[in-house]
């Protein structure tokens, strides 16, 4: 099975959400990146997840919200708007955190799903884990798996280690 089948399977994305939502990015031009899980998955050795976490330009975001208003369930949240769809369990979330609203302008396209999308640089992606698994309002199970993407990306890319807070690395064994 194609790895975009099989992860429209797991996320039982029968109303199309994913191929509708970059669609419509790609029809108005919004400049973005993927983040989170499935960006760590285009450096490495992918795990399944329902998330698509992206980052959008700071001077888009507002016109974003606007463009899925109207088209998507959305709920605003203190650092994202998330997307969905009653056809599917696809959790998109759009990260309006503006520590994030650089990574478009360096991201590159990769891999991901089986499609060609544009992703954060490495080093942005770590950062995103760092402050997502050093974030204490965050559920500890999600923070546990932030600390694991990190693991995957330092064994992957070891001069990674030096970007990685001491606080962190000792929690690896």
């Amino acid at each position: 099975m194609q790895a975009l089948a099989f992860w429209k399977a797991v996320t039982m994305d029968q109303s199309n959400l994913l191929e509708e939502f970059l669609a419509l990015l790609a029809e108005h031009k919004v400049r973005y990146c993927l983040i989170g899980g499935q960006a760590v998955n285009a450096y490495v050795e992918p795990l399944v997840s329902l998330d698509l976490d992206i980052a959008v330009a700071a001077d888009e975001i507002g016109m974003l919200g606007e463009l899925l208003a109207g088209r998507y369930q959305t709920e605003r949240f203190p650092h994202s708007l998330n997307v969905s769809s009653p056809g599917s369990k696809l959790r998109i979330q759009i990260q309006t955190d503006p520590r994030y609203s650089a990574f478009p302008y360096t991201a590159s396209v990769r891999e991901v799903l089986g499609l060609q999308l544009p992703v954060a640089r490495l080093e942005d992606v770590l950062d995103g884990k760092i402050w997502a698994a050093s974030d204490p309002g965050r559920r500890s199970s999600k923070r546990r798996k932030d600390l694991l993407d990190i693991e995957r990306l330092v064994e992957a890319y070891p001069r990674l280690r030096a970007q990685v807070p001491p606080e962190i690395l000792k929690q690896f064994t």
